[in-house]
């Protein structure tokens, strides 16, 4: 064998022989890279869009997003377009309007219902959501809110302090941080990393992703994939998925009034409604509404007045008559309803089921709220 022979097959010595570019054998052409790149985006498109039809979700009149859920904004999303389909009011806000102390058929939007002898009215509040929060929340993931009758609760306990209102330079941990600027307007007491904050706004414009968040929060725990195996090496993720979704708690919790607690009166160190953060996203979540032909009607408490010592009580008033001001000046149509008495409150915001009951007949009594209620606007006091 000549030497020749030795190294035909050798394609460093026999120039013949074309060695690949790399140690995998298939190369995709630009028009297969163009052909794949096409059926992932067509897969990221239509894989929440599927699971809509293989997850069961069956909200009843009285459905209220479940506690462990709250996080859960792409379940937020889907509930809303259910809502906007089955109902004429969405009843917007906090835990004051999910009914943190209330089983789902004690909430203020169960009482609308049962008053008027209808099942117009849909419980929308999140628990723990306060209006900056709130304003991420409608701006990104309520978008199919529009035309629609909006019945927007503010609670004031989120201006009882700086730390409440987000406006301390120190950092801590709040409710939703997902859910607020990631960038600007810049909130000094919220920490996280550069590549959190873009995942999350790129979340915010990706139903796929937002889905894959859904799947870790409703079934695996808020963990991802790899980590929930790990923890759970013997359980199929498939059968997992199977599962039904939480479904929110049937009973009420074991609440008591909070003068039966021995709560003494507190001095709340209200801050200013002009430089309140809470409050400016607030208003921006009603002109938001507005703007996508929404007709908003604006409940501003009613905060527990006997928890207040006179000092707090006297700077209150005043955030109160500010609030009227604006609402007035802008065409809002609102109600600012009087203290429910002293034992329908289970804290400084959180009304029983009874207080609720008050505070939905008071209201469907309101003058305003009527003629809200009739397709007419209006205002009261």
């Amino acid at each position: 064998m000549t030497g020749t022979d030795r190294h035909q097959g050798d394609p460093g010595l026999n120039p013949e022989i074309q060695a690949p570019f790399a140690s995998h054998e298939i190369r995709l052409s630009g028009s297969q890279w163009l052909i794949a790149l096409l059926l992932v985006l067509g897969m990221t498109w239509a894989m929440p869009r599927v699971w809509t039809h293989v997850e069961r979700f069956t909200p009843d009149t009285d459905y209220r997003l479940p506690y462990q859920l709250s996080h859960d904004y792409w379940l937020f999303a889907r509930y809303s377009q259910r809502a906007v389909q089955q109902h004429d009011v969405l009843v917007l806000g906090d835990s004051v309007v999910w009914g943190h102390y209330v089983s789902p058929n004690g909430s203020m939007s169960h009482y609308f219902n049962e008053l008027t002898e209808t099942q117009r009215f849909a419980n929308m509040g999140i628990d723990g959501i306060h209006p900056v929060a709130l304003a991420g929340l409608v701006k990104y993931y309520g978008r199919v809110i529009s035309n629609k009758k909006v019945i927007l609760c503010f609670n004031p306990l989120w201006m009882t302090s700086k730390k409440h209102d987000l406006q301390t330079e120190k950092e801590f941990s709040f409710n939703h941080p997902r859910l607020v600027p990631q960038f600007a307007p810049k909130i000094a007491c919220y920490a996280n990393s550069f590549s959190n904050r873009v995942g999350i706004a790129l979340e915010r414009q990706s139903p796929f992703l937002s889905w894959i968040t859904h799947l870790k929060t409703a079934y695996f725990e808020n963990s991802d994939l790899l980590s929930w195996t790990l923890e759970h090496p013997y359980s199929s993720p498939v059968c997992t998925l199977k599962q039904d979704l939480a479904q929110p708690q049937a009973t009420a919790p074991n609440a008591s009034p909070w003068t039966s607690r021995g709560v003494r009166k507190q001095a709340f160190p209200w801050v200013d409604i002009k430089s309140s953060l809470q409050w400016r996203f607030f208003r921006q979540t009603v002109e938001m509404l507005e703007e996508r032909g929404n007709q908003v009607f604006v409940v501003f408490g009613p905060f527990n007045e006997h928890m207040m010592q006179d000092q707090s009580l006297g700077s209150y008033r005043k955030i109160q008559d500010a609030a009227k001001t604006w609402l007035h000046s802008n065409e809002v149509a609102f109600s600012v309803p009087a203290a429910l008495p002293s034992e329908y409150y289970a804290d400084a915001s959180h009304p029983l089921s009874p207080g609720y009951r008050l505070l939905a007949m008071d209201l469907l009594e309101n003058e305003s709220f009527r003629a809200f209620m009739q397709n007419a606007s209006g205002q009261a006091e």
